[in-house]
């Protein structure tokens, strides 16, 4: 299943779309690009940045996703605010899911990433903390293409 995932191929994509803050009362518009590889065991390793409008600092999320089988991985997330937490995740013929629970750091959230014919992603993601911060976001990630050699 994961084959079928052109988001699993190594390489960049880029996207873009509104994040919504509970904080804020507006939409403001962001930037994403992620950068997949494979380990040695099989994982899939993304290394995400995000860039929000009218914000300097750019965000990084390390994502590990491991045990994969036909319909189901684990995954794990990294950043500097969370420190490391643990999900699930599904996959079925156009969709890549996941989800973390983790109330001993009173955080939780999802994300779909639904495939398109272009094979691009429309994407969806809302993650709260019980201080009642809240993020949902929706957007697209396309995968970056290559410069043409010239002949």
């Amino acid at each position: 299943m994961i084959n079928q995932h052109p988001f699993f191929t190594p390489g960049a994509w880029l996207g873009e779309g509104k994040i919504r803050l509970s904080m804020v009362e507006e939409e403001l518009g962001f930037f994403t690009r992620w950068n997949i590889s494979q380990d040695a065991e099989k994982n899939i390793e993304g290394v995400q940045e995000i860039q929000v409008k009218g914000l300097s600092d750019i965000m990084f999320n390390q994502f590990v996703f491991f045990d994969i089988l036909h319909d189901k991985f684990k995954i794990k997330l990294e950043n500097q605010a969370l420190g490391k937490v643990e999900g699930t995740g599904i996959l079925t013929d156009n969709l890549i899911a996941w989800e973390f629970r983790a109330p001993e750091m009173g955080f939780e959230g999802f994300e779909f990433y639904e495939k398109q014919p272009d094979n691009s992603y429309l994407m969806r993601a809302e993650y709260a903390t019980t201080d009642q911060f809240r993020t949902i976001i929706q957007g697209k990630v396309w995968q970056q293409s290559l410069p043409k050699e010239n002949s």
